[in-house]
């Protein structure tokens, strides 16, 4: 039985990726603000709605087609931000809560208006295939996800670490009080960085629409999977967020394989419910306050 295992963990890796993009779009938000946008997964969807239509209904190649629907969601999580987040940041937290999953509910719901219950699925802008190394397969969906995201990663690396822009970043990271008295515009900040998770969020929907089909729905079990990243590599973690990811799609191959299919529905559930049990900082978080 042994001898599935590196296949197993080859597979949860891919999905792994995806879940750590979605976590770590999530973790950005949440560092600027300390809120944890629990509409998120909706704003996956609609990146990955985004994409369909600029391919499909427009006619636009893929590549700024995927592009674009990113600038769309960075656009719409600053609008998110400013006109409905930021009026009520310093109210009570189950008023953020419900608006975020309002902001969330609205966009499924024009997805529902426009398709409905219709499945989608996003043209491919490569051809399938497989590849062997030893007795391992790898699909060349795997190498696409596994090389975006980790492009992506790399840039945000530089970006955070090396950039001016990225000194900023960390600098309100640290302390937002601080920032703001040697001149930096906080609120506008908190909506940039509402946009960029948003932004990541969106690439995270369209890589996943190469591979599931498309329907309203598929936000809900996304953001399922990125808080369960989120909270087992540790809120406000960056790099946690990412091993979060790949921690989880790993287990859910793995348990799912030699225990039972069920757990590659649950176990982000359960992987929640424990982290938050045992270790609620979880692998790489910090203790803190937490607003939802």
């Amino acid at each position: 039985m042994l001898t599935f295992l590196p296949q197993l963990v080859v597979s949860g890796i891919a999905t792994g990726m995806l879940y750590a993009l979605v976590a770590l779009s999530m973790t950005v938000g949440y560092r600027a603000t300390t809120v944890v946008n629990f509409g998120h997964g909706d704003m996956v969807m609609f990146g990955a709605y985004a994409s369909y239509v600029l391919v499909a209904g427009v006619g636009l190649p893929f590549g700024p087609a995927f592009v674009l629907a990113a600038a769309l969601l960075f656009l719409l999580g600053v609008a998110a931000q400013r006109l409905l987040m930021q009026p009520i940041i310093a109210g009570p937290h189950l008023s953020l809560a419900m608006m975020a999953l309002a902001v969330g509910y609205a966009l499924r719901g024009m997805a529902r208006i426009e398709w409905g219950n219709d499945i989608l699925k996003l043209p491919r802008p490569y051809p399938q295939g497989t590849f062997f190394l030893g007795g391992v397969v790898f699909t060349m969906d795997d190498l696409v996800i596994a090389g975006v995201v980790l492009l992506l990663l790399l840039a945000l690396f530089l970006v955070f670490n090396v950039t001016p822009i990225g000194k900023v970043i960390q600098a309100v990271f640290q302390t937002q009080r601080g920032a703001a008295l040697v001149g930096i515009n906080v609120r506008a900040f908190h909506a940039a960085m509402w946009g960029a998770g948003a932004g990541l969020g969106a690439v995270g929907g369209v890589l996943l629409a190469l591979i599931v089909p498309l329907t309203p729905d598929i936000g809900v079990s996304t953001l399922v999977r990125g808080f369960a990243a989120m909270t087992l590599g540790g809120f406000g973690s960056l790099h946690g967020a990412v091993i979060g990811g790949l921690l989880l799609g790993v287990m859910e191959k793995v348990l799912g394989f030699y225990v039972s299919t069920v757990f590659i529905d649950i176990t982000a559930y359960l992987v929640t419910i424990l982290v938050l049990l045992i270790r609620p900082k979880g692998l790489f978080g910090q203790h803190a306050s937490l607003r939802i």
